[in-house]
């Protein structure tokens, strides 16, 4: 048994408790979890946002340790250190064939997965991963070799808010430099999306969140400018970019609201980018002639776009060199017992990404 952060059911909190763990078969692997990150979605499974099936352990954005590998597993031996890759694609379907395997068909609607047991009654992880745990165990795909260099707490970062953020600037939006650009909603993923700017050599980068705490933060990143949400934002936009409105605006909340507000920020000929997962009960409404006039363009980014086995790589080599700084999207390191709080604080709207030091 090992201990785990389980919700029993629909309305109930997080709590600890012992689990079991399936036994390792000849495709998977066993993993001793280093560190979570505590994401949005796991809250929106948690609030029931998201449909999961219960009782299920949340966390899907994890890093650690290698402790056994099924017979068929040869990328990876016990000892490695290891980022979870909650978005494995199968490499076989037509959209993986097609080169965007951030699409493939084999993880698409996926909520929870069954795996392991709770006192007899079949267990469920977030995303295929049940990252809030000291130990996992999933398909040997699940993970991807973490090179030298990381620190594997901060590696947990990975596995989902640093490669749908910078992925959304690299790969979805192609941001080049000297670009400007607007980000909209501050949690771990958008301050990625900040960090992805200062990357690509952006300028201006404008930060924009409803708590004027998240100031510093942002600063921290690479912005250059932030500014509060409210009705004047696009006129303030326009004001930091030479009356034209941002280049690229990356919408990281998932509301109506803020794509409207994003889109309405960006130039003619501009691009908006929805990075946020929004409700199915709102609805943003657009004109034919805006449509028209303004030239924009308008897409979603599922997972930034990436492939982990080629990203991840690229990313460690920025951590090292200096060009990427992970220590700036965390701002508390908590425990499993300590989970309850740091929903409270996402839910709030307070900090950055809480980590879980799990077998640290």
């Amino acid at each position: 048994m090992v201990k785990a952060v389980v919700v029993r059911e629909p309305g109930a909190g997080p709590e600890v408790l012992d689990v079991t763990l399936p036994p390792v078969g000849p495709s998977d692997v066993r993993v001793r979890i280093t560190a979570a990150g505590v994401c949005h979605s796991d809250l929106s499974m948690v609030d029931g946002t998201l449909s999961p099936q219960y009782p299920f352990v949340p966390g899907h954005e994890a890093s650690g340790i290698v402790a056994e590998t099924g017979a068929e597993v040869t990328h990876v031996r016990p000892g490695d250190r290891v980022v979870l890759n909650w978005a494995a694609a199968c490499r076989e379907c037509w959209f993986c064939r097609a080169g965007e395997p951030w699409l493939c068909a084999a993880i698409e609607g996926v909520t929870t997965l069954p795996r392991g047991e709770l006192g007899g009654e079949q267990l469920h992880v977030v995303l295929g991963v049940g990252g809030f745990a000291e130990e996992t165990v999933l398909p040997g795909k699940s993970v991807v070799p973490l090179p030298d260099g990381v620190p594997l707490d901060l590696a947990a970062l990975m596995g989902c808010a640093v490669l749908t953020g910078i992925g959304a600037v690299r790969n979805t939006a192609k941001v080049r430099s000297g670009q400007s650009v607007l980000v909209l909603g501050l949690g771990g993923i958008g301050l990625c999306a900040v960090l992805g700017a200062k990357l690509a050599g952006a300028s201006p980068i404008i930060a924009v969140d409803v708590s004027p705490e998240k100031e510093e933060l942002a600063r921290a990143a690479g912005a250059t400018h932030f500014l509060l949400s409210d009705g004047k934002l696009a006129r303030q936009v326009r004001g930091l970019t030479e009356g034209r409105g941002a280049d690229h605006a990356f919408e990281c909340v998932g509301a109506a609201t803020t794509i409207r507000a994003a889109w309405n920020s960006v130039r003619r000929g501009g691009h908006c980018t929805v990075v946020g997962v929004g409700r199915r009960d709102q609805e943003v409404v657009f004109n034919p002639l805006e449509i028209f006039h303004f030239a924009r363009t308008l897409t979603s980014t599922v997972y930034g776009a990436s492939d982990p086995d080629r990203d991840i790589p690229l990313l460690a080599e920025e951590v090292r060199s200096g060009a990427l700084d992970l220590e700036t999207l965390v701002t508390h390191r908590i425990s499993l017992d300590e989970v309850p709080e740091a929903f409270a604080r996402m839910r709030a709207g307070q900090g950055a990404r809480s980590l879980i030091m799990i077998g640290a």
